[in-house]
């Protein structure tokens, strides 16, 4: 018997990605994918949980997983309040975590920010720090918490701003530090797939650098 993959912001860059990936490898028998509105696709291996994020502790009260992907992320030209974005990058992971850790999952991946620090001045940065911190005390055998740089790949929605940033990055990326080039986003999945199944404990912090292996 394999094991059981949740999945949380699988209509996302790197979430739409992971899901395509976890659904192939043979470690998962099963992957739950929590998600909005149904899901496009369909598989064996696939069980789709439709709810609001504000339903998931009621939604997963009987889910068990044994590896926990937390893929969940908006922004503020999205989001247009501070409330809003922080409903779905603090309080959703936050809640995700909870219910996940009280239904048994050992493991945890939350996929962060390069730059979270939550005594930033920059509130995007601030949040995503909190909730790193927040997660880290809810005890989970093996947390791991990956922070890449600008993210690259086929997204379904326009974001004229990151638009804007790769373009720069095509064209002056040679002057950019390693520490802050961009990463394809199907580097980070791959990574997310590849954390999972290290047998290490206790909690790890991944850099865009360090992803940009797979």
């Amino acid at each position: 018997m394999g094991k059981v993959a949740l999945v949380a912001g699988t209509t996302g860059l790197i979430g739409s990605q992971l899901l395509e990936l976890l659904l192939k490898h043979d470690a998962y028998s099963s992957v739950v994918a929590i998600s909005r509105k149904p899901l496009a696709i369909t598989h064996s291996k696939l069980n789709n949980i439709v709810c609001e994020l504000a339903a998931i502790p009621t939604a997963l009260q009987t889910v068990k997983a044994d590896d926990v992907f937390c893929c969940l992320g908006t922004t503020m030209r999205k989001a247009k309040t501070k409330e809003a974005f922080r409903a779905v990058d603090y309080d959703a992971p936050l809640a995700l975590a909870q219910v996940a850790k009280q239904n048994g999952a050992a493991k945890y991946l939350l996929v962060s920010a390069l730059g979270a620090n939550k005594n930033s001045s920059i509130f995007y940065n601030q949040v995503k720090g909190e909730v790193e911190e927040a997660i880290s005390k809810i005890g989970f055998d093996s947390y791991h918490i990956l922070q890449p740089s600008l993210l690259t790949g086929p997204r379904q929605e326009q974001r004229t701003g990151e638009e804007a940033a790769q373009t720069f990055y095509k064209i002056f990326g040679f002057l950019i530090p390693k520490k802050y080039a961009s990463i394809e986003s199907i580097k980070v999945a791959r990574a997310l797939v590849a954390y999972a199944q290290q047998p290490s404990q206790g909690q790890h912090i991944h850099s865009s650098i360090e992803m940009q292996a797979y």
